[in-house]
């Protein structure tokens, strides 16, 4: 059994793998990191194996007590991975596109693939179909878009997502919603129509913290996925062991 552990900037989501199926899943904060793990070994005993991926801040000093109990991978830019990266920066590459990437590979075999993860920040990373990752985009997503509206202006509120009821805000409130929800739902469904017009047979994948609140909103023929970052991270535990 796999324990797969995702640091994020907010959370941090544990995941138990028997073979390629989640048996157990939760979200925790990251100062009960290693009480929780604890847990999940003993209520797992057939726990051996994890991978850590964090593009948050897990101490030296957490990710040393969690080695002492289980075969550890520390995801990173020297870590195997099973396609062949063409990003120019290879060593900037969050370690969470090449966990999306790679469940792309596991999910997706030879096909154009492109992955969307709605979070913090909004990643787009495209792999095709010689098994090539190429790169893709970044940008804010809902929260941090909500949160600059509010911190780099005067008069406009920190609001709370919410999905606006038409086009035209009548208030700056609903203006806001408007703006922050049409603007991303637009970027996207404009980004996909832009790479379905290049490649052919294009699968799309959204993922992410906000993947199921926007996926009603989509205008693009999509697959939405959850788990596909911790898929993601499962398979190149396996991919690295069973070399």
């Amino acid at each position: 059994m796999n324990l797969i552990v995702d640091v994020g900037n907010t959370s941090v989501k544990l995941a138990v793998f028997q073979d390629s199926a989640i048996v157990h899943k939760e979200t925790i904060d990251l100062d009960v990191i290693e009480i929780k793990i604890q847990e999940l070994i003993k209520k797992h005993p057939l726990l051996s194996k994890t991978i850590l991926s964090s593009v948050g801040n897990l101490s030296q000093k957490q990710l040393a007590n969690i080695a002492k109990h289980l075969e550890t991978i520390v995801l990173d830019h020297d870590v195997k991975v099973p396609f062949k990266n063409k990003y120019k920066t290879p060593h900037t590459l969050g370690v969470d596109r090449i966990a999306l990437v790679s469940a792309s590979v596991l999910n997706y075999p030879k096909k154009n693939v492109l992955v969307i993860d709605a979070g913090t920040c909004i990643t787009y990373d495209f792999i095709n179909v010689k098994n090539e990752y190429l790169g893709g985009a970044i940008s804010p997503g809902i929260s941090t878009r909500y949160k600059s509206l509010n911190n780099l202006t005067a008069n406009l509120p920190l609001l709370k997502r919410k999905a606006p009821k038409k086009l035209i805000g009548n208030s700056s409130k609903e203006s806001i919603h408007s703006g922050v929800i049409n603007g991303i739902s637009m970027e996207i469904d404009g980004i996909v129509n832009k790479y379905r017009k290049k490649y052919k047979d294009l699968t799309v994948i959204l993922t992410g913290g906000d993947s199921d609140f926007l996926s009603k909103r989509l205008k693009s023929s999509i697959f939405a996925n959850s788990n596909f970052l911790l898929e993601g991270l499962n398979f190149i535990l396996e991919f690295n062991l069973n070399e």
